[in-house]
């Protein structure tokens, strides 16, 4: 049996490892375009980037693998070429913006040094955690994950305790879909796979002996926990933001808005602990993706260490060279990898968390297959491309394509549909 403790300590690790930029600058700035509808804002951020990254998680205690057997049943080829489209995001996208986000909080007011030194040190601190991968667990468990939590647990009560409320007008025509798509740019669905491998491959060199149950029983208890924790802050900074909407000029910037509410909160102390926090927050989630990269590309090259040590290089290097751009830009050019890979991704994980009997390699292939082809125009959609007058009356006929949803009923319907024929197949034979 595995102990409480470890349940703690990995419970604290999946918190850190999810916990980044993206989750640290996307709720307080959806709070203040929501005003008084933050609350449908927050059920929609949750949707996205809570319970489909903790159902990731499920999946990984039930699968006990790799990226890699997310997408299996669809095909090896399939599975393959996803697991390095989404390792390739991550390293690309998520993992450097870290580091634009420490830069512009935590050293930029401070200091008048470049982004590119920013970037250098941080991700060369990137490398010597990545490649002592054992260590991993422990350090972000016991050490860096509870000052986070302290840190943002005295912003929120302050904030919930200490001012008056008074909400704005909601800028959203639909906060509910509004909260699910900004869901996508914390990137914690495809967090959920990258960094639960991160965490198998931990536990695994702890507690060699323990066993299949033990350690779903541990992966998935820590899930729930850190999931908690997750909707907790996300829904106190979500508020925050909106509560304290009349502070800020209506053009003020996502990291304009955290170090304000920061300052407001905690006065005079606001600056150094926002910097820590900012700092840990950040860094945790890029060595958690550089980790994850590197253990994928080890396992496919037969557990060469020499492999790992190069992709976390590899990883590192391109975080440097994209880190030094500013926040804003790089959560722009994400937009269209998150149109077309999060509704696959946010499949796959339901898929694997449903029972055996209603995910077989038949259910698997129509549902993605659907998925890919009505998340298309989305996609187009964010890289600027017109389906004409004709395309966008085919696509208005489909439910929830006008909040960029429209993948959703198909995937639902194929699902159905592929799990009723495949069950009349099975009663054939």
């Amino acid at each position: 049996m595995l102990k409480s403790k470890e349940t703690l300590v990995t419970t604290f690790a999946l918190f850190s490892l999810f916990f980044g930029a993206g989750n640290l600058i996307l709720p307080p700035f959806l709070g203040f375009q929501s005003g008084h509808a933050w609350w449908l804002v927050a059920i929609g951020f949750c949707l996205s980037a809570v319970l489909v990254p903790i159902l990731g998680i499920l999946a990984h205690a039930k699968l006990q693998g790799t990226i890699y057997d997310f997408g299996k049943k669809v095909s090896p080829d399939f599975s393959l070429i996803y697991s390095l489209l989404i390792y390739g995001i991550a390293i690309a996208l998520p993992s450097p913006r870290t580091a634009s986000v420490t830069h512009e909080i935590a050293i930029q007011p401070y200091f008048t040094t470049s982004s590119l030194l920013t970037s250098i040190l941080y991700f060369s601190l990137v490398f010597i955690f990545a490649i002592n991968r054992s260590k991993i667990l422990d350090i972000l468990g016991k050490i860096l994950t509870p000052a986070i939590i302290i840190i943002l647990l005295l912003i929120i009560g302050i904030t919930l305790f200490g001012l008056d409320f008074s909400f704005g007008n909601a800028s959203f025509p639909s906060p509910l879909s509004a909260g699910i798509l900004e869901g996508y740019q914390t990137f914690d669905a495809i967090a959920a796979i990258v960094v639960g491998g991160v965490i198998i491959i931990s536990i695994n060199q702890k507690n060699n002996n323990a066993t299949y149950h033990d350690k779903k029983k541990l992966i998935a208890t820590a899930g729930w926990l850190a999931g908690l924790a997750l909707f907790l802050i996300y829904t106190g900074l979500i508020f925050s933001g909106s509560v304290l909407h009349h502070h800020f000029d209506d053009d003020a910037s996502r990291t304009e808005l955290l170090k304000g509410i920061s300052q407001i909160s905690l006065g005079s102390t606001a600056n150094l602990l926002l910097s820590l926090l900012v700092s840990l927050a950040c860094f945790t989630t890029a060595v958690g993706i550089v980790t994850g990269t590197s253990d994928f590309i080890k396992d496919r090259f037969h557990n060469s260490q020499k492999a790992y040590i190069i992709t976390a290089m590899v990883g590192c290097l391109l975080g440097i060279v994209i880190g030094q751009f500013n926040v804003a830009y790089i959560i722009t050019i994400a937009l269209p990898a998150l149109m077309f890979i999060y509704p696959i991704t946010i499949v796959l994980i339901l898929l694997n968390v449903v029972p055996e009997k209603y995910g077989s390699s038949l259910v698997f292939r129509t549902v993605i297959f659907v998925c890919i082809l009505f998340s298309i125009p989305d996609f187009l959609a964010s890289i600027g491309v017109s389906l004409g007058t004709e395309g966008n009356a085919i696509l208005g006929l489909i439910p929830f394509s006008e909040y960029s949803l429209g993948w959703v009923l198909p995937a639902l319907i194929s699902f159905v549909a592929a799990n009723y024929f495949h069950g009349r197949r099975s009663t054939t034979n």
